[in-house]
């Protein structure tokens, strides 16, 4: 289908384990995911292989008396069980709240009692961090756990034919939580109908067939996995590759070139990095797109790759809010530094909110026309929050991402910041009161704020400011104790790379902290 022609036509009920994965399963010879780990060890999987074991798993989880609407926690690293958990929930029109594993167990009390969640699969050594969790009824974990604990690999003694749940285009089916600029981290609740639109941007964005591989390098609790290693890919009938192992440049490329990746995914602060390296000794000649979301990519580095692997960075922007909405395209000229233009079926604007009006071009706040198939739901148990994003002009309802743009005559977008406080580091959306309520804790700290300070590498870092308590002295010791605490009580990657004491800090007549001012600090 081509652009011109695009209508959606999002059908009455979706489950992505039944409509994608058991569909492309009629295929046995078909391949659905290569898993490597950072020996070197592989597993090759095909889509029957894929659908078989999660319907093994389904059953499980069903015995144990996980059902439908149930939310389940899956927090899982880069291996095969991921995928593997992720549809047998959905096969049971349970809802997965996929996270990351670098999470705290204070981090995972909350998305289990704020969600309500019944159930939970991770690793072995993680299942710590659910202790004194009592609601959790299904508890499954990768390796040995715990006596109270099943084992994942108790799946194989089950069937591997399982009723699936009819999931109504408006059924949640997939619970993100992601960074506020202000208080908790928030529920992204998805419908049916958001999982099947996914395969728009990997059709349109990506440029996938049945017959590619991509490799996206993101995290598993990240909505970016379901957009290039999960239900974009699969929908499309593609092969992924995934990678469990650190960043390193030249295994990136090693295994670009051995498994001959045709679109290969990664995130500005990557890219940065693999352009500096000499590829020559490389056969990067499958490779066929590139693409990169999360943080802008510098035009330097476009080029660098483009000359290194023959390929163009096709930048593209979405949120965990709205899915993938403005990318740059194969067939589209790139202009340097913009985000590209709107999917096939999203009309966009610009808000003025003082004037209550919204321009095809110009600048302002980014707005999408509703409705619109790839929006959420809404923020889960958060009616007054979800209604706030929204807005009702001249008989047209508008979603407001909170990101301001410039869009030029021919519809192309440019970013130029956001609406709010978020950090962007390294593709990482950060909340500022969640780092300053976790350096809250500490007994030097008095007051502090949060803010982010631009990088060359990763965008923005986490700089805090910090107002030490009566008699404590400033000093390189505490920098790093205040450091580690951070990296303790939150996710570590949350922490602040750069602390500042200060006397005080600038704020509003009503106390409010001016994080715009300690921003031009720097």
């Amino acid at each position: 289908m081509s652009e011109a022609d695009f209508v959606w036509a999002v059908p009455e009920q979706f489950n992505f384990a039944t409509d994608v994965v058991d569909y492309w399963a009629r295929d046995p010879k078909r391949l659905a995911l290569i898993a490597v780990d950072e020996s070197g060890a592989e597993h090759r999987y095909t889509f029957q292989e894929i659908s078989q074991a999660s319907q093994r798993l389904a059953n499980l989880l069903a015995q144990a008396g996980l059902n439908r609407g149930d939310r389940v926690v899956v927090m899982l690293p880069r291996i095969a069980q991921w995928q593997i958990s992720m549809v047998a929930v959905m096969r049971l029109g349970a809802v997965p709240i996929p996270c990351i594993t670098m999470l705290t167990e204070k981090d995972v009390a909350y998305r289990v009692e704020h969600s309500g969640a019944v159930g939970a699969i991770t690793l072995s050594d993680e299942t710590a961090k659910y202790s004194g969790l009592d609601q959790l009824k299904v508890k499954v974990c990768v390796g040995q756990g715990p006596d109270d604990w099943v084992s994942f690999d108790d799946a194989a003694q089950h069937s591997d034919t399982c009723d699936a749940a009819s999931v109504q285009q408006e059924d949640p089916a997939i619970l993100y939580y992601t960074s506020g600029s202000t208080g908790a981290p928030k529920g992204v609740t998805h419908s049916a109908r958001a999982i099947w639109a996914w395969r728009f941007s990997a059709q349109y964005w990506l440029g996938l067939t049945a017959e590619d591989r991509i490799w996206c390098t993101a995290d598993t609790g990240w909505s970016k996995a379901g957009t290039s290693i999960l239900f974009g890919p699969w929908s499309q009938g593609a092969s992924v590759l995934f990678y469990d192992g650190p960043f390193d440049p030249q295994v990136r490329l090693r295994l670009l070139e051995k498994y001959q990746v045709s679109c290969f995914c990664a995130a500005a602060t990557e890219l940065r990095r693999l352009v500096l390296e000499d590829v020559s000794e490389f056969n990067l000649e499958h490779l066929k797109s590139t693409v990169s979301a999360g943080e802008s990519v510098n035009p330097e580095v476009i080029e660098r790759w483009r000359a290194l692997t023959g390929t163009t960075v096709l930048d593209g922007y979405g949120q965990t809010e709205t899915l993938m909405t403005i990318t740059n395209r194969p067939e589209l000229p790139v202009k340097p530094g913009s985000m590209g233009v709107p999917l096939p079926g999203l009309t966009i604007g610009v808000y003025d909110a003082e004037n209550q009006s919204v321009a095809a071009q110009g600048d302002g706040e980014l707005v999408l026309a509703l409705p619109y198939p790839q929006l959420m739901l809404g923020y889960w148990q958060d009616p007054e929050r979800t209604s706030d994003t929204q807005v009702h002009i001249h008989g047209s309802d508008w979603y407001k991402t909170g990101d301001n743009v410039a869009i030029d005559d021919q519809g192309y977008v440019f970013y130029t910041g956001r609406a709010d406080d978020i950090i962007n580091s390294s593709g990482y959306r950060i909340g500022p009161q969640e780092v300053e309520n976790a350096l809250s804790e500490h007994d030097a700290v008095l007051e502090c704020a949060v803010v982010g300070v631009p990088d060359e590498e990763r965008g923005e870092l986490v700089k805090a400011w910090i107002v030490l308590a009566p008699d404590v002295t400033s000093s390189a010791e505490l920098v790093q104790e205040l450091q580690d605490h951070a990296k303790a009580v939150t996710a570590p990657y949350k922490y602040p790379r750069q602390i500042a004491f200060a006397d005080d800090l600038p704020k509003t007549v009503s106390g409010k902290i001016r994080r715009n001012i300690l921003r031009q600090r720097g």
